[in-house]
């Protein structure tokens, strides 16, 4: 049968619930298991895709096109395993799901009510994220207990472990243990009281897991024991560490998979832990020998969650070369024009460019992309970062004064981006929206054909506006490699320049399907050009000198 485990989060938000779920879903992965992980926000919303990435963060998306939680992209990175749009659920779909049955009568003319309806349409989802095969569900909770939109989840929680037995569903709590500089103690007394609320509210806490900045001593971890109620040995600490990545061998060290394994009662297909290359790659994230500074062109670089998955996919690629990245971040809004872009823009290894919405920081865009493009500074544009460049491109050696995008200036006299005939419903543009993974096809003399190896790629997708194909013949007669196209030739995917280091953009967005073992190749290519110019400038140092 399967098992599952809930994890829920007190004291303050932003604890790190989602690192630790994952951490927990890469040990038991480790094990040989096949695991389950899912998402329950707290929100009315239905989903993250329309809010703005400074209230939520980056909107990850699935394979099958799900606008979801950014904690999903920590899930797949650590766990290697393709989630979809059962791994995420929001109360605004909870409640428009029984909303809906109720329209149709599904209730009898019943009074519908939180507990039973909302709190069994949770139970019924959360059934639904395991599979046959699946043996362990983990289930991140959003919000910090006591929280009250909370409660609904909380409640549908408690009952799970009278319905599905009480070994087969384990509670975790993540907590955090301030430590007070003045007085140069660790005070438990928060934890003590979160976890005070979560049994109020019905779940008593089998494993504690507490978010820490120093060692916890052998008497923190018995104050905690006694007055939480938890055994000592399922007090886990979860230091602050460097890197994320570091944070499953952290919690191996401290005993968590052995401690739910033993409480689930589960017997896993390896004793030995298998990390699939993750160790060796960690090896390398610790002990990078060189940094490169990457600037990244954006328009929320106030908020770096807004851009997590393109920032982990620099990393992912730079630490297999033994190297670190210094990210830059460049304010689309500001001043990009004559001198001032190169006080944003040099000494730059290398530029890349990411998707967003919205006319605001475009021009900013396409300023550091003609930078890159003339400098021979190795760039990569993602989705709006093509988008840009092709403008860039049809303006600056096109010759079509005025080129733009329907979606930020309709009336321009050049719609090098338009949303294609095909794809035009001006009734419903939610429909024009191209979401989730889509197949294309590369040519075989182009950059991104030799970092794939392969001319059928998939990637995912998270947008509208597409290359206006009426202008593609006079684009690629001036040079511009339309490299990679949908199957049938009727979209553009990718772009290249040959005779530059590396100028690819791609209409996809490659961070979601990165893996910190397995980088993008789009990411990787980035790198080893920015690796590679600078290799030959020293060798050009040493010969001048």
């Amino acid at each position: 049968m399967t098992k599952y485990v809930f994890i829920t989060g007190g004291v303050v938000s932003g604890i790190g619930k989602g690192i630790v779920a994952s951490s927990l879903g890469r040990l038991l992965k480790s094990h040989g298991l096949q695991i389950s992980l899912l998402k329950l926000d707290p929100y009315i919303n239905l989903d993250p895709g329309t809010m703005s990435p400074y209230q939520h963060g980056e909107v990850f998306v699935t394979e099958d096109g799900a606008e979801t939680d950014l904690d999903l992209g920590h899930y797949e990175r650590f766990t290697d395993v393709n989630l979809s749009r059962r791994s995420n659920l929001t109360t605004g779909a909870i409640y428009l799901k029984v909303i809906q049955k109720e329209r149709r009568g599904d209730y009898l003319s019943g009074t519908v009510q939180v507990v039973p309806h909302i709190t069994n349409a949770i139970k019924d989802h959360i059934k639904g994220a395991a599979s046959p095969e699946t043996d362990v569900v983990i289930t991140e909770i959003g919000g910090t207990v006591g929280d009250i939109e909370s409660l609904p989840f909380i409640e549908a929680i408690r009952q799970v472990r009278k319905d599905f037995g009480r070994d087969n569903v384990l509670y975790l709590h993540v907590t955090w243990i301030p430590y007070i500089k003045a007085v140069g103690e660790l005070k438990t007394k928060p934890s003590q009281h979160s976890v005070m609320e979560l049994r109020r509210n019905g779940i008593h806490p089998d494993i504690l897991v507490c978010r820490t900045e120093t060692d916890l001593d052998a008497g923190i971890r018995e104050k905690l024991s006694v007055f939480c109620d938890i055994d000592k040995e399922a007090v886990i600490q979860c230091e602050d560490v460097k890197s994320i990545y570091e944070v499953p061998f952290m919690l191996e060290k401290e005993g968590l998979a052995k401690q739910v394994l033993q409480r689930l009662k589960l017997e896993p297909p390896r004793q030995e832990l298998d990390w699939e290359g993750w160790d060796a790659w960690v090896a390398h994230l610790k002990k990078p020998q060189q940094t490169l500074k990457i600037g990244l062109v954006g328009k929320y670089v106030q908020l770096p969650d807004a851009y997590l998955s393109v920032t982990e996919s620099l990393r992912h690629a730079a630490a297999v070369r033994d190297t670190d990245v210094e990210i830059k971040w460049i304010h689309a809004d500001e001043e990009m024009e004559g001198p001032e872009i190169a006080a944003h823009l040099e000494g730059l290894d290398g530029i890349l460019v990411p998707g967003g919405f919205g006319v605001r920081g475009v021009e900013g865009k396409i300023a550091a992309i003609h930078y890159a493009r003339t400098r021979q500074i190795p760039f990569l544009g993602l989705c709006l970062g093509l988008q840009c460049a092709v403008i860039e491109y049809a303006r600056n050696v096109c010759g079509l004064e005025g080129a733009h995008s329907a979606e930020f200036a309709p009336d321009a006299p050049h719609l090098v981006v338009d949303i294609m005939p095909a794809q035009r419903d001006l009734e419903n543009m939610g429909g024009t929206m191209r979401l989730g993974a889509y197949p294309c096809k590369l040519r075989e003399d182009s950059q991104l054909y030799k970092l794939y190896g392969s001319e059928l790629i998939f990637e995912r997708h998270r947008h509208r506006y597409e290359v206006n194909n009426d202008y593609r013949e006079n684009l690629e007669r001036n040079g511009l490699m339309i490299s990679g196209t949908s199957p049938d030739g009727y979209l553009v995917e990718t772009i290249e320049l040959s005779g530059h280091p590396y100028f690819v953009a791609t209409q996809f967005h490659p961070e979601f399907r990165s893996r910190p073992n397995r980088p993008s190749p789009c990411f990787q290519g980035l790198i080893d050009a920015c690796l590679a110019l600078r290799a030959s400038s020293k060798t050009e140092q040493k010969v001048l000198s």
